[in-house]
């Protein structure tokens, strides 16, 4: 195991080398040795005895049907698409007992420092085993036989693959908004795709360094900015962060930049916090997390909030999640003020989370509820209750030589990019729900 982890890390960071523009020497002979790596880790691979236990194996031994081709057929109509609530029906928040978030008129005026205001622990570890959150209130059998009805849905469900082409780069961040997805660029440029027909309907210039996140506002958001600008009730917006210290605002029916706000900080990650007035929130790659105005576009605060690159940032209500290059994970509260909107509940270091990777780690995240799922480049995603710290974890990849990069959730569906480095090839992993701990559906896309 010690070699397979070795030729692990040689080929994780060959992978980070082809993203260079400019190489070394030293580095180009690295990227060479690529196929001789792949080679030897795969015959290592077959001499590994007995295959661990994975969510897509079946408790006889048999394996699922974990991976399926993309195949060149009609692609399921969203019509015939089980809704989100049969999706994941009944679904509660953990009975656990829940600190409460006092009011910020209990609290006191005054922002403060948002480190002495929340909740600094670092004290948590793994606690492998059963998944969390289990509802006791539904019976097994029910639980079993919606889980077996959705299994089969998602076995016999077919998607088409559309290739949309036009970045001179690596493609960093995608956003969809109504029929229309929205990449942005190394290249620095933002693109604007119809969705229907697979067309390029805008490209967007401004920036001049490299695009590194996109942010969409809720509709109730775009019209009021709509209203101050005289244009349409209807326009919608993107945000786009960049290492060029900027945040510009697009409007997408004209395709013109309408506001541009400069950071003093390359931008690593952003999203928009839709409470009160609005709020854009960026993260820097030196680890400063900071909060404008969605009404002036204003700095309201700026804190040092991680050691690293912040790389990660997602809102649930009130809360804010910040995640960082060095594994760490932070949990924020918007008390809708003009200064100093977030005060930190609760910091979780790599320690804990398990992802203290060093630097040119990646933690990406999504919440929901108490818990958030965490992917570093490992085999697995995490579970972080984020109120204690506990720690479990959800298996992604039925290759010890996966690594999983991204993690979304969206109509009842938790969504784990996976990318195997033996072979190269990636997929998606969607599972119902985590306490099933089984894929209903894994997508294998040669790239």
């Amino acid at each position: 195991m010690g070699e397979v982890r070795k030729l692990q890390k040689k080929l994780r960071q060959i992978e980070n080398l082809e993203i260079k523009i400019s190489l070394t020497p030293e580095e180009r002979f690295k990227i060479s040795r690529k196929a001789e790596l792949r080679s030897r880790l795969a015959e290592l691979q077959l001499q590994l005895s007995g295959p661990e236990q994975t969510p897509g194996t079946r408790e006889d031994g048999k394996e699922e049907k974990m991976k399926r081709q993309v195949e060149e057929a009609p692609e399921v109509i969203p019509s015939q698409m089980p809704p989100a609530s049969k999706i994941l029906k009944g679904e509660k928040e953990s009975k656990a007992p829940a600190m409460p978030v006092q009011p910020a008129s209990q609290r006191g005026a005054g922002g403060g420092d948002a480190a002495e205001a929340g909740v600094v622990s670092h004290q948590r570890g793994d606690e492998p085993g059963s998944c969390p959150d289990l509802d006791p209130e539904r019976p097994p059998q029910q639980e079993d036989a919606e889980f077996t009805s959705l299994k089969a849905f998602w076995e016999k469900a077919r998607f088409r693959l559309r290739l949309l082409e036009g970045h001179n780069d690596i493609v960093t961040s995608v956003v969809a908004v109504d029929n229309l997805v929205v990449s942005g660029s190394r290249d620095t440029t933002v693109k604007v795709w119809h969705v229907p027909t697979a067309t390029q309907q805008k490209n967007l210039g401004g920036h001049t360094g490299g695009v590194t996140c996109l942010s969409a506002p809720p509709p109730e958001y775009c019209k009021r900015l709509a209203r101050s600008l005289s244009l349409s009730d209807n326009e919608r917006f993107i945000l786009s962060g960049s290492a060029d210290c900027c945040v510009r605002i697009w409007a997408l029916s004209i395709g013109q930049c309408v506001k541009s706000v400069y950071t003093f900080n390359a931008v690593a990650s952003l999203c928009f916090l839709p409470e009160g007035d609005g709020y854009i929130i960026t993260g820097s790659d030196g680890g400063k997390v900071q909060a404008w105005s969605w009404q002036t576009f204003q700095n309201c605060q700026s804190v040092n909030a991680h050691q690293e690159a912040v790389t990660s940032i997602q809102s649930q209500g009130p809360l804010v999640f910040t995640g960082s290059a060095e594994g760490g994970v932070s949990v924020w509260e918007n008390r809708c003020s003009d200064r100093d909107p977030l005060r930190l509940l609760h910091h979780w270091s790599g320690q804990v989370t398990g992802f203290s990777g060093g630097a040119g780690g990646r933690l990406t995240l999504s919440p929901r509820g108490d818990r958030v799922f965490l992917a570093y480049g490992r085999a697995w995603l995490k579970i972080l209750h984020w109120r204690t710290g506990m720690i479990s974890r959800l298996t992604n990849h039925s290759s010890i030589t996966g690594v999983t990069d991204c993690v979304h959730q969206t109509g009842g569906l938790l969504i784990g990019s996976s990318y195997d480095l033996a072979n190269g090839e990636s997929g998606l992993n969607c599972e119902s729900r985590c306490e099933s701990g089984v894929a209903l559906s894994s997508q294998s896309v040669k790239m």
